[in-house]
């Protein structure tokens, strides 16, 4: 039996509708995975990211994107060293354990996750989402020391975009001689910043990691964090981890409780 022009015009519209859905690098025939180079403009500058798609990607189901932020060694403009600590060695080490897009920007030498690079890592999230297919319901957010402050730095800026927060060795109010270009997470005029920040992230998972014995940045910002979000009653974990220094990172980002905890979670409406 022949189809009529009308099932004809749906059939054409229905295929059309199936093209447009997919993303650009799909649609045109190929799919990159790995650690990819990517570049986006910001302020008249350049910046580099690197998108880490899992090997088994697919643009037929929605991915989880996970943001990673890098500390104060990694920062420069080559666009790759951020991939080397923290996150991007745990999915070398074991890639099944995060089956999720990673965006892993760049912040510029004598930088903080503060102003324009943060914008520039919230523009690099975007594009991705652009690029891929991800699952606008499961977008995490995490970092190290000064990744971690920028972590804090973001969520407070953007609690609905993400699922989940996870700051490392990070810090919400703290003044150090090296840290330059600082710009407080909490720019309101209060004298009480964690509770500001507990109270903006009162319905958004966090789980904050630090090690006990840390030299580089004091303990006591998590603690103090924790507490506030305790507080609130935010679906908060706080893992402290006794006798460990400043890279709490790696015991954190090589869990298999955390990184199934982290894919999990799902945007709160």
């Amino acid at each position: 039996m022949s189809s009529t022009p009308h099932s004809g015009i749906a059939l054409f519209l229905g295929a059309c509708f199936l093209l447009c859905a997919i993303p650009h690098s799909f649609a045109q025939g190929r799919v990159e995975t790995g650690f990819l180079n990517r570049t986006l403009e910001i302020a008249g500058s350049m910046y580099r990211y690197q998108v880490y798609v899992p090997s088994g990607y697919t643009p037929t189901q929605a991915w989880p994107v996970i943001v990673f932020l890098h500390g104060a060694g990694e920062r420069g403009h080559d666009g790759l060293i951020q991939t080397q600590v923290g996150l991007g060695a745990a999915i070398r080490q074991n890639a099944s354990r995060y089956p999720a897009i990673v965006v892993f920007p760049q912040c510029p030498a004598d930088s903080l996750w503060v102003g324009t690079p943060a914008r520039a890592a919230m523009a690099a999230l975007e594009k991705t989402q652009q690029e891929f297919r991800t699952d606008a319901d499961r977008v995490y957010i995490t970092g190290l020391s000064m990744g971690g402050n920028g972590t804090w730095y973001l969520a407070y800026r953007h609690p609905e975009t993400f699922a989940a927060v996870v700051p490392i060795c990070g810090w919400i109010q703290r003044d150090n001689p090296w840290v330059r270009n600082f710009e407080p997470v909490v720019t309101d005029d209060t004298t009480a910043p964690f509770q500001a920040v507990a109270k903006k992230l009162a319905r958004v998972p966090v789980w904050i990691f630090h090690g006990e014995a840390d030299g580089a940045v004091p303990v006591d910002q998590s603690r103090q964090a924790a507490a506030a979000l305790t507080a609130v009653g935010a679906p908060v974990h706080y893992t402290e981890l006794p006798g460990t220094g400043h890279n709490s990172w790696d015991a954190a980002y090589n869990s298999e409780k955390f990184a199934a905890w982290l894919l999990g979670q799902r945007r709160n409406r």
